[in-house]
């Protein structure tokens, strides 16, 4: 059974820096992109990033797309999510999860299982 735990997530303040990690355990993922998404209070699950096995390939979100870069340690079984010049409407839970679907795209919600439990990122204005 594949297990996600995000951390790194914290309060920080507006122009700040944060960098998330996402650690699996129970498979190797090295085949399967991983996608980051946020979700903010009484808002949908919204895609963030996301890389594929390899690392050649990488999508974001318009919003994010600049300040934000996802990388990956197939070694370590790990991806990060690097998040510069942070805005109070990046406040949200951070979810990493695994694409298991790939006909839909890297950036649809319905491409992902096996989500992790999130980690709080709340930026002060």
């Amino acid at each position: 059974q594949v297990q996600l735990v995000e951390s790194g997530g914290g309060v920080v303040s507006a122009g700040g820096s944060l960098s998330l990690s996402c650690a699996a355990s129970g498979a190797t993922l090295s085949s399967h992109g991983m996608g980051w998404f946020r979700q903010a209070p009484g808002k949908e699950r919204e895609f963030v990033a996301s890389i594929s096995g390899s690392a050649d390939s990488t999508y974001y979100a318009e919003s994010v797309k600049g300040r934000f870069t996802i990388s990956r340690d197939n070694a370590k079984n790990a991806v990060f999510l690097q998040m510069n010049s942070l805005t109070f409407e990046d406040t949200a839970i951070y979810y990493c999860a695994v694409q298991v679907i790939y006909g839909l795209g890297p950036t649809r919600l319905g491409s992902y299982d096996h989500w992790g439990q999130g980690t709080q990122v709340t930026v002060s204005s």
